[in-house]
This record gives structure tokens, sequence and C-alpha cells, in this order.
């Protein structure tokens, strides 16, 4: 399958793919908490840096709204009344890092939230190295993997860093390198990396059992065209896997060894047949995106447009589900820094996610895996979740969140099958920063919960009423943030859900945050 995946990002993009993590300009992002060393600050001449923030907020009707709550990296408040304590401590690269054939770095961020009931969560702690271009990292930290506007977005397929990092080991290009003896011309980066999921609840047939899982991720991408260049492309993919102790779910079964069950997450290989008694499917929970996106300077502006391919269970393979994807338009104002007026706008985003399609229409090209089912998984029973909490677009829904009277089959996500209209913008307005973020969506629960029913093959499989019916959903969060004296940061907003997916539901903060 990889080979033909790969074929088709050629034929797309038109260009060699190498490797990336996260989006072509990587910047700060997250409402409820200090931002990630590595996206907000990577380089830095001070030793070392501290940070602490204290954060008041509000929410109405028991709920965390969705902007509150989502692509924050797991860095959330409490429903109702709560306080937070945030901190901070890191050692980043040096600014001379062209310089150093090695440098090094930390960061750790703590979070303790305090309402109706307390936590303590480790949002990020990481130790890193550098050696030229490469760099080895272990830990949890901030991310998003693939091809978006990575403050603005809604959220990329993959991982949109709405969850808790995964821990894990990696190593990576993590900023683009260009390639020796073309001039900038074509530049590549990316990762490799093994993770620890922990304890995660499986099926088998009728049983259930909690097994430790682990996590595979790589990626490749590449830019043409160099920074000086009025246009750039982009292109490439990530890959991601749920794996391990595949032996212990079917003891009986699976005879393959650690090692070989480990190439073929890594290669996507199938594994089994009618003689060794499993259905033949791959080794793991298997998903990703194939991202393509063109950026050009016209005078002021820098223009971004972007888009995904979403792979699963198999239907990119055969094209079946390319009617879905993101969609995104990025306009930057280049010269907001030097501008001195009152109001200023630095960025507007559009986006448009499409999830509906997954191949599996009733006039969808009969395929072997059939609808793709997406973040869904039938061995991992709460699919593509990290501690209960999407990994990747949060418009995606799990029970965890959507009303609890709506149709569900046995899904953990029981809406994944959306058409959503997003946009967003950061302003400044006087000395204020601004980000505005709207977002209004059409939701159809999943193929399981419509008239349609789940299909594999040429079978489809029936479903039992209630079925799920369009539910629209409007949500929202306006935020602002100033400097003040002493090195501190003022942030206040507010969130708002209207619709019938979600509980509506209201939400306000206010937060003052210092750093050495």
């Amino acid at each position: 399958m990889h080979a033909r995946i790969l074929l088709l990002i050629c034929l797309l993009t038109g260009i060699v793919l190498s490797e990336t993590k996260g989006s072509p300009y990587q910047e700060s992002t997250g409402t409820t908490g200090p931002s990630s060393a590595d996206t907000l600050d990577a380089y830095s001449d001070k030793p070392i840096r501290l940070g602490l923030a204290a954060m008041a907020s509000v929410t109405s009707n028991k709920q965390v709204p969705f902007w509150m709550r989502s692509n924050q990296f797991g860095s959330v408040p409490l429903d109702g009344p709560s306080l937070s304590l945030i901190g901070n401590i890191g050692h980043n690269y040096s600014l001379n890092r062209k310089n150093k054939l090695t440098d090094w770095g930390f960061y750790v961020e703590p979070r303790l939230n305090i309402g109706r009931n307390s936590e303590l969560i480790l949002i990020e702690g990481y130790a890193k190295g550098r050696l030229g271009i490469f760099q080895l990292k272990a830990g949890r930290s901030r991310e998003i993997m693939g091809l978006v506007d990575s403050t603005l977005s809604s959220g990329a397929f993959s991982v949109s860093g709405n969850s808790l990092g995964i821990p894990k080991v990696e190593i990576s290009i993590p900023e683009f390198w260009d390639l020796p003896f073309l001039k900038g011309i074509l530049a590549v980066k990316g990762n490799f990396a093994h993770g620890w999921l922990g304890n995660t609840e499986v099926r088998n047939g009728a049983r259930f059992s909690t097994v430790n899982s682990y996590f595979h991720q790589k990626s490749a991408y590449a830019r043409l065209g160099t920074e000086n260049w009025p246009f750039r492309i982009y292109g490439g993919f990530n890959h991601q896997v749920f794996w391990g102790n595949e032996k212990e779910m079917n003891p009986t079964l699976f005879k393959l060894s650690v090692l070989e069950t480990y190439k073929r997450v890594i290669f996507g290989q199938s594994y089994g047949g009618d003689d060794i008694g499993l259905p033949r499917s791959k080794v793991g929970n298997h998903l990703g995106s194939i991202d393509q996106a063109i950026e050009f300077d016209a005078g002021a502006l820098r223009i971004m447009a972007y888009h995904q391919f979403f792979f699963e269970v198999g239907g990119l393979y055969h094209l079946n589900n390319v009617k879905d994807g993101i969609f995104g338009l990025s306009i930057a104002n280049k010269n907001f820094d030097k501008s001195t007026t009152g109001f200023r706008l630095k960025k507007i985003l559009f986006e448009y996610v499409a999830t509906k399609s997954q191949g599996g229409e009733a006039d969808a090209k009969i395929t072997p895996s059939g609808d793709e089912d997406y973040y869904n998984n039938y061995i991992y029973v709460k699919g593509w979740s990290y501690r209960g909490e999407n990994i990747g677009n949060p418009l995606i829904t799990s029970r965890t969140y959507s009303r609890s009277d709506l149709p569900m089959a046995n899904e953990f996500y029981i809406n994944n099958r959306i058409t959503a209209f997003h946009t967003a913008t950061e302003l400044a307005v006087s000395s204020w920063s601004v980000i505005l973020r709207l977002n209004y969506s059409l939701n159809y629960g999943t193929y399981g919960t419509s008239p349609l029913g789940h299909s594999l093959n040429d079978i489809r499989i029936p479903s039992k009423p209630p079925y799920f019916q369009e539910e629209k959903q409007f949500s929202s969060i306006i935020e602002a943030s100033r400097r003040m004296k002493y090195n501190t940061m003022l942030n206040v907003g507010f969130a708002l859900d209207e619709g019938s997916l979600l509980y509506n539901s209201t939400g306000a903060w206010i937060k003052l945050s210092k750093s050495w």
C-alpha cells in the first residue's frame, strides 16, 4: 500500500518527498496555557527560562466549551469555576546555532487545576539534543502533524494538538534542510518516532482486556523553492500506528515475533489469512494524511493554500474517499510588525473540513475495507484517542462530549461524518493582540447510525433506528492578550457553544503570567 501512496503523492505534488513535523511555518498556539519552548521560542541566548501563570475560569452547564478544550495540547481547565497554576522551566538551543555542531535543551511544564476536584497534569516534559541537522528528543511535547495553519486551523487530521502529547523517543530533521548543491531549491525535514500509550482497552471478539500498547510515527515532506522565491510548494505524508502485545490479545492465532510485528507496522503490511485463522488485515491501527500546500508572496501578503487527504483502512488506496479532506486558505500580513496603526490584521484563515463520504455512499466503489469510519477501530475500543481525548481533528466527536440523547452505535466516536466551515483571525487592536475563531458544522453521525449502515467489501451491515439526523453546531471563542510591565502578560477570553450536537455552554477566563 505504501508504494501506491507514495506514487499518489508524487502525482499530486510533482515533487520529491522527504519529512516534516508540523506545518511549514510552525508558530505558538494555545488558549489556556503557556506555549511550548519548541513552538514559541526555540532559540535563545538565555541559559534558563522560567515562567509562571495563574488562571481563573468559569464555565456553564457543567461543560467546558469546545474552543476552551480543543487543540490546547491537554492544557484545559475544569468545568465550572476553577483556578489553574501553570509553571514552566526550560533551556533552549542557542541563537548562534549555525556556528555550533551540537546543542541541547529541555522543557518542563506542569499544570495544577483546582475546582470541583483537583488534578496535576504534565503538559510537557522532554529533553533534546542536536547534532548538525539531526535532533534526538525524548519525552512528552506539544505537536501538530501535517500541513495546516498551526495557529488558527480547526486541527490537522492526524495529530492536531488536541490531546496531551504521547511520550516518545524521536529522531528528526526538525527544520527544513536545504539539500546540498541545489542552492536551497529543494529542502526536506522529518521524523521517526517510537512512543508509549500505556494501558489501552482492546477487543478480541466478545472479550475485552487491557494491554500495554505502543505508538509508531513517521513522516516525509519536502519544500520546492527557496525562502526568497515568490512561491514555494510543499508536499508529503505522515503515518501513525497504535500497536503492541498482539500475542496477548490473541495468544493462539497470532504467531509473529515482536521484530516481525514491528516490520509490518512500519511498512503497513497485512497479516492473517485462511491458513492462519485470522482475518487478513494490517497489524495495528493505522492512520495518516497526504498533504499538499502552495505558498506565495503577493506584495505585503503571504498566502498559503493547503489540502489534506486522509488514509486509514485502505480507501485512499482505491481513491475511494477523495471527496473528504481539509481545505485551507491562510492569508498573512508580512508588514504586521512594521505597522504602528491602532488596528492591524496579522492573519486570517478560511478552512473547509469534509469527512462525510468515507467511501461509504451507496454508489461508492466497492473496496475490501469498506467505509473508513474515521478514528473508530474495532480492536482499540477508544479508537484514535490518548487518555480518552481525540488525537486528531476535534470536530470529530466522541461520546464524551456529545449530547447523551443522540443515536450512537457501539463506537467511541459517535460523529465522524461532518461538513464544517471554519474561519479564524489574528489581529491587534491598540496594545492588545486578539484571536477570534468561528466554526459552524453539519453533523451526520457515523455509517453505524445511518440508514446505509457500514460496508465491508460488497457487504452492507444494516443499522437499526433511531438514525442520526443532521445536527447543527456553532462554536466560537475570542481571546485578547497584552504585554505589561516586568515581563508580565494579561490574557482574557470568552467562549460559546450553541447547537444540537454539544450541550450549550459558555466560558470565560482571565490569566496573568510572568516570565524570567
